[in-house]
């Protein structure tokens, strides 16, 4: 090893990251309450002692070099390996401490807060940062290893990866309470064909999970209007734009409270499984596993937490 990297400090390391994050030295040196030159500083000597430059300008944006890549990529194994530690010695003095950092794609946002603050009850020192993206981004995230646990349904399967399927994700159709198939005992997938389908953006599980499901079933929605949030697609869905097929779990309060009319399609819901997902090897803090343990051995009071959630109509089997 080089002898120079040797003398690298951990607050380097903490300055050099919140500049990879930000891309700015200005706003780097705000979040970390210094003065730019001193993080200019820090930065010059992090690059004196790798012996490379760590970040170049391309016109007025900031963009890491590979040397920064790597030191990035080296510097999270760094300080997961410390919170690990900082786990490890609060557990051999009784108690469990520290952060689960969790990614959830955007349709578990409104349930995972919920299993979460039931694990916390069961463990009450530890705390949680919560991403939301959508699935292709929690991909790019389980490659980068950025977070200690992802929720995902459809798990690719071209990554080495584990995977703790614990709970539904049933997929149904919803519309305004005065759209004209409001009022139908019974429908199929065709019948929803006529009207306008609002979707999300490409990348997102959901719309993956239904495309996939119209090609098997063969339905085809000729009028799609694409929406780039969950939020803005359900105000939409309020708004008599069109239908949607949504998580139940996402419009359970619009269900409950007569925003949204659950339809009654014969081949809906379609379920996927909610999978607690981290790269195969990857070794987990205390923290992580003792969510894994709770989420595979709590399972009836996860089934309870997700009658919360069930929506006004009662579930259907899945069309095959």
């Amino acid at each position: 090893m080089r002898k120079s990297l040797m003398r690298l400090t951990l607050r380097q390391l903490q300055v050099f990251r919140s500049v990879c994050d930000s891309r700015s030295y200005s706003r780097a040196a705000e979040e970390m309450a210094l003065t730019q030159p001193a993080v200019s500083l820090q930065i010059r000597q992090l690059e004196e002692l790798v012996g490379q430059p760590l970040f170049e300008y391309v016109g007025k944006k900031l963009y890491l070099t590979e040397a920064a890549e790597a030191l990035k990529r080296a510097s999270t194994d760094i300080f997961q390996r410390l919170e690990s530690l900082d786990m490890q010695l609060s557990d051999l003095q009784g108690s469990l401490q520290g952060q689960l950092n969790l990614a959830v794609e955007s349709s578990a946002k409104y349930f995972v807060p919920h299993l979460f603050a039931a694990f916390k009850r069961q463990q009450p020192d530890v705390s949680l940062h919560l991403t939301v993206v959508n699935r292709s981004q929690v991909i790019k995230r389980l490659s980068d290893n950025r977070d200690d646990l992802v929720i995902m349904s459809l798990v690719p399967q071209d990554m080495a990866l584990e995977f703790l399927p614990f709970l539904n994700n049933p997929i149904i159709a919803v519309a305004p309470p005065g759209h004209p198939l409001y009022r139908a005992a019974k429908l199929t997938l065709q019948d929803l064909e006529p009207y306008p389908l609002l979707v999300r953006e490409p990348g997102s599980g959901t719309r993956k999970a239904c495309e996939e499901y119209f090609q098997q079933k063969r339905a085809h929605f000729a009028q799609i209007l694409e929406v780039t949030s969950l939020d803005a697609q359900k105000e939409c869905v309020v708004a008599g734009l069109g239908l949607a097929l949504l998580p139940r779990h996402a419009v359970s309060l619009e269900l409950a409270t007569g925003l949204l009319r659950e339809l009654p399609v014969e081949e809906l819901p379609l379920f996927r499984s909610w999978c607690a997902v981290h790269a195969r090897g990857k070794r987990l803090t205390p923290v992580a596993q003792a969510f894994l343990a709770f989420i595979r051995e709590e399972r009836a009071q996860i089934s309870a937490l997700a009658e919360r959630f069930a929506g006004t109509l009662p579930a259907t089997t899945a069309g095959s």
